[in-house]
């Protein structure tokens, strides 16, 4: 019994194991906030260039590339400090969730202003603002304040 438990032991760990044992024993709060800075990042570049298509008409189109670079300013110093990790990073990725949900609200009212609102939706789906977008930087933003919430290696 013994020598059988050494040899479970011994045996690496891989996969969703892997993942687990990194979360309880606090590896996993760092990449999660590299990766927050990262996808700040992209979406915000991405949002901008998809707002300036739309000349930024409603001046609200600016405050998620702003934020972008805010995120991942939280998110790089989530990496390199445990107080950023619980003070900067948590306020800026609500912020960033916040601002996701307003997104999404903002665009569903876009795509009823579009002729025949509602009623004509697939056409306005796909040819008004994209409704399910904010959602992509609401889930970045939920990637900081999970971060922010994990415990970290000693």
């Amino acid at each position: 019994m013994h020598l059988h438990h050494a040899r479970s032991a011994s045996v690496a760990t891989h996969g969703i194991d892997r993942l687990v044992g990194d979360v309880k024993h606090g590896r996993f709060e760092r990449g999660l906030s590299a990766v927050t800075a990262a996808g700040a990042l992209v979406t915000a570049t991405e949002i901008y260039f998809e707002h300036d298509k739309a000349s930024f008409g409603n001046p609200w189109m600016w405050s998620p590339v702003v934020l972008g670079p805010i995120g991942a300013a939280a998110g790089v110093a989530g990496v390199v400090s445990h107080r950023a990790a619980k003070t900067a990073l948590p306020i800026a990725s609500a912020a960033i969730v916040a601002n996701g949900l307003q997104g999404t609200y903002l665009h569903a009212r876009g795509v009823a202003q579009k002729p025949g609102g509602w009623g004509n939706w697939r056409y306005n789906v796909e040819m008004g603002p994209p409704l399910l977008a904010p959602l992509l930087v609401t889930l970045v933003g939920g990637m900081g304040l999970l971060a922010a919430v994990l415990r970290r290696e000693a």
